[in-house]
């Protein structure tokens, strides 16, 4: 068991235990086509995502991640559109469970170190489970591979750790 002390701009003084391998072990209906470093290559969240606490994760993760720590920037995420709504919004609709006050990707990199609360994990898996809806209206609408059908959706695909390029 290893302990995490978490003390960056949106959270001091949390501290958590993993429990379980570095991607492995999740829940059985859990199964992402992505990694939290392979998401933060490709690019996400406009780049502007965990940019004050690398320090909490893997330095690998960060080696040739799409990210700038001064502002988002649209031309970083990788289908090069807005597909996410603030922070404020998350907040106002109830979507922040938990300790992981930047969202469901603080929980997946967190859950992928190895961190399992397990009433946390059963809400936000149910989540990624109901973001997969955006994956059939892709394959319903769109040719194979025509990255360019439905480029916010594909964004937002790779944003809950789902394979965009279908």
């Amino acid at each position: 068991m290893k302990i995490i002390k978490v003390h960056d701009k949106m959270q001091k003084g949390y501290s958590y235990i993993l429990i379980e391998k570095e991607g492995q072990n999740f829940a059985p209906d859990f199964k992402p086509e992505l990694t939290p470093k392979e998401m933060l290559e490709l690019g996400v969240f406009e780049g502007h995502y965990l940019t004050d606490c690398q320090d909490e994760f893997p330095k690998n993760w960060f080696t040739n991640a799409k990210i700038d720590p001064k502002r988002p920037n649209i031309e970083l995420n990788c289908f090069k559109i807005k597909s996410r709504q603030s922070l404020q919004e998350w907040q106002r609709k109830g979507w922040i469970i938990g300790p992981d006050v930047r969202g469901w990707f603080q929980w997946y990199c967190r859950y992928f170190l190895g961190r399992r609360l397990p009433e946390i994990d059963r809400l936000q898996i149910a989540r990624w489970h109901a973001f997969k809806r955006h994956k059939a209206q892709i394959l319903k609408n769109c040719p194979p591979k025509k990255l360019e059908c439905r480029p916010r959706q594909r964004q937002a695909l790779l944003q809950w750790a789902y394979n965009p390029f279908i």
